[in-house]
Formats: structure tokens, C-alpha cells, sequence
């Protein structure tokens, strides 16, 4: 299953959630202790695909804002 944003919802390593993210593997870790306990424990080095969805709910889907000129009237 895609997001919008083109990212797949599937298991992932998280090292591979890191790079979604962008963001170090301290910072990522404390994320992931803040949601514990809805998140419960990964089966393997991957999470499942309820843990990526529940993860994705709690931190928003990564996405890119293009650049683009915005008149005032558009405010």
C-alpha cells in the first residue's frame, strides 16, 4: 500500500525509517521509546506493517514542499 507522498507501507529496518525521516539514530530512538508501548517490540530487526502505520500516524509521513512563489493574495 502507497501513501500519497509515494512512500510504501511495508516492514521496514530502522535504519531504513531513519533515512525516511532524515533525522539521526539517537533522535529516532527516542521517538520510538515516546511510542513504546503502542508500538510493542519488532519481530526480527523489522518492524511490521501495523508498527510503520502506527509510526506514520504518530510522526506524519515525510514529505518534500516544493518550492514556489506565493502572492500575497493567496494568504
Amino acid at each position: 500500500m502507497q501513501n500519497n507522498n509515494g512512500i510504501l507501507v511495508r516492514p521496514y529496518l530502522l535504519k531504513e525509517l531513519q533515512n525516511i525521516y532524515d533525522i539521526s539514530h539517537p533522535t529516532f530512538t527516542k521517538w520510538m521509546k515516546s511510542i513504546e508501548p503502542q508500538l510493542g517490540k519488532k519481530i526480527g530487526a523489522y518492524y511490521t506493517v501495523r508498527q510503520v502505520e502506527i509510526i506514520f500516524k504518530n510522526f506524519g509521513v515525510p514529505y518534500k514542499i516544493e518550492d514556489k512563489v506565493v502572492s500575497a493574495s493567496e494568504f
